[in-house]
């Protein structure tokens, strides 16, 4: 069985020459991309899991120190209370 080349290449004649100059034309535009609502709420996702996962591990003495101190009556007055507040306010920016 004989098989035909179909517009096969000839390595004698040599390859065509294209007119491309290689360079950039300077009045194309640049490229852009744009992201979809999904797509930015999915990286805020992933931001945050990855703060979260680099954040230290909680430490059960601290966690136990702070228990105490809550259930002590004399620990929880009105400066302590105060001072939480305005940590919580500074923390979220208001």
């Amino acid at each position: 069985m004989m098989i035909d080349r179909i517009g096969s290449i000839d390595p004698i004649q040599p390859g065509k020459k294209t007119n491309r100059s290689g360079q950039v034309n300077p009045g194309s535009q640049a490229d852009s991309i744009a992201l979809s609502r999904e797509a930015k709420e999915k990286a805020e996702i992933y931001q945050t899991l990855e703060l979260v996962s680099a954040a230290p591990a909680t430490r059960a003495d601290r966690i136990a120190e702070l228990k105490e101190k809550i259930n002590d009556p004399d620990y929880l007055n009105d400066v302590v209370i105060k001072a939480t507040a305005d940590k919580i306010m500074d923390a979220f920016g208001l």
